[in-house]
């Protein structure tokens, strides 16, 4: 295999010329240029793409962790992240992990063995003063709100959002209020668990713990979720659900057996995504394409440390 040595005594030039010519340098005359091309081009020489990191610090990647590829909320964080991407010559290397915390920490050592020039983790399983220690190697981006000087973090209000949801249900005549999680022990649903707590105690309500509703995430756990209401001898009146898509499975299953929206059951999505929109489902609004471009433009340093985003509530047919 031809080095760089080898392209620079073919085409008469310096080293430094060659390495000019591979890297798109613009302060090079057009005929050391071409002879530079056509000493490539007759060795079939390919660059080594390590050697290039070693010189520049740089690998132009960057890691982006998230649990799943195939969700709509996911998608839409890795819709907003890719657009800068792109715009800012980057490739994006995609963990997905299934909350496993050894794929985490791949992840994780990925950055320190300088792979990775930053790291977006989207959600997370890794104890955050892991992933703290990690920013020794490069910046790291987290999903949630953060204490200290070492992470950065664009996050979703979920507090100030799972309250907005519920005070709207309460105003509506609502008091029997459950909702729905993809995962207990998740970040934000401890932050939505607080404001239902908070609100319950606030209004003077009791807190149902049979209201709650965990590992529903996809659309298919909307009928789950059904079954489970049918089963209760007093059911809640009004759900907040995980997700759009939860939402959209109970809705198109609780006709079936019964149970009609919103006349016997009001139910709030959060994400407000297209379907949402075309089935007319109540939903809190969520700006997951605009919060990917500022989680990118942080990791390269771009942008302030810290940024909140709010959720707006989307007032549709189905409370």
């Amino acid at each position: 295999m031809a080095t760089i040595k080898d392209l620079a005594k073919l085409a008469g030039v310096s080293v430094t010329t060659v390495s000019r010519v591979l890297n798109d340098h613009p302060y090079v005359s057009k005929e050391k240029r071409k002879l530079v091309l056509e000493a490539i081009e007759q060795t079939k020489y390919e660059k080594n793409v390590n050697a290039v990191h070693l010189k520049t610090g740089r690998t132009q990647l960057v890691g982006v962790v998230l649990p799943f590829s195939d969700h709509p909320y996911f998608a839409q964080l890795l819709k907003g992240i890719a657009k800068q991407a792109f715009k800012h010559n980057y490739k994006l290397v995609l963990i997905q992990t299934d909350y496993q915390e050894k794929r985490e920490k791949e992840a994780l050592h990925m950055l320190r063995q300088k792979q990775i020039d930053a790291l977006i983790i989207c959600s997370r399983s890794c104890d955050l003063d892991l992933i703290t220690s990690y920013t020794l190697y490069g910046p790291i981006v987290v999903c949630e709100k953060v204490h200290g000087d070492k992470l950065s973090s664009a996050y979703i209000d979920h507090y100030q959002a799972f309250q907005s949801a519920l005070a709207y249900l309460y105003e509506t005549g609502h008091q029997k209020i459950g909702y729905s999680v993809s995962r207990l022990d998740g970040t934000s649903s401890k932050e939505r668990a607080a404001a239902y707590r908070d609100f319950l105690a606030a209004k003077e309500l009791p807190c149902r713990l049979d209201y709650v509703f965990d590992k529903m995430l996809y659309f298919e756990d909307g009928e789950t979720m059904v079954t489970q209401l049918k089963q209760m001898e007093d059911p809640p009146s009004a759900l907040i659900i995980t997700n759009d898509q939860v939402a959209a499975g109970v809705m198109t299953c609780a006709g079936r057996v019964g149970i009609n929206i919103p006349e016997k059951l009001a139910i709030i999505g959060f994400d407000d995504h297209p379907m949402a929109q075309m089935m007319g489902i109540s939903s809190m609004h969520i700006p997951l394409e605009e919060m990917g471009e500022h989680l990118f433009k942080q990791a390269l340093g771009k942008e302030s440390k810290d940024k909140v985003f709010h959720a707006t509530l989307i007032k549709r047919e189905t409370v």
